[in-house]
């Protein structure tokens, strides 16, 4: 089992080379105004999260972000307790996604 938190330029190596999920934890008010290519919207606010993420397949890669990174550690904790297999937490969130000025739609 793998869960750690990676780096923007990690983070965006494996979203070229890798299958994977790409999950969005923020809000969908967040998630509206800007977000990654590709990314699923799963709010880590939302009272069903815990269901929500449970009905994924735990033996996928997922590659999952916030806009610091807190919201998605917690998630990516969340998800190893739920036995997913492996899960990649980008530090710093979409905040640094921005000032590396990667896209994002």
């Amino acid at each position: 089992m793998n869960h750690q938190d990676i780096n923007t330029s990690s983070f965006r190596q494996m979203i070229e080379e890798d299958s994977f999920v790409l999950i969005d934890v923020r809000t969908h008010e967040e998630f509206s105004e800007g977000h990654i290519r590709g990314a699923i919207n799963i709010d880590i606010y939302k009272t069903t999260f815990e269901e929500d993420i449970d009905e994924y397949d735990k033996r996928k890669r997922y590659l999952i972000y916030c806009r610091s990174g807190n919201r998605s550690r917690q998630a990516m904790y969340l998800m190893r307790d739920l036995g997913f297999e492996e899960v990649y937490n980008l530090e710093h969130g979409i905040i640094s996604w921005n000032e590396h000025k990667f896209p994002v739609e």
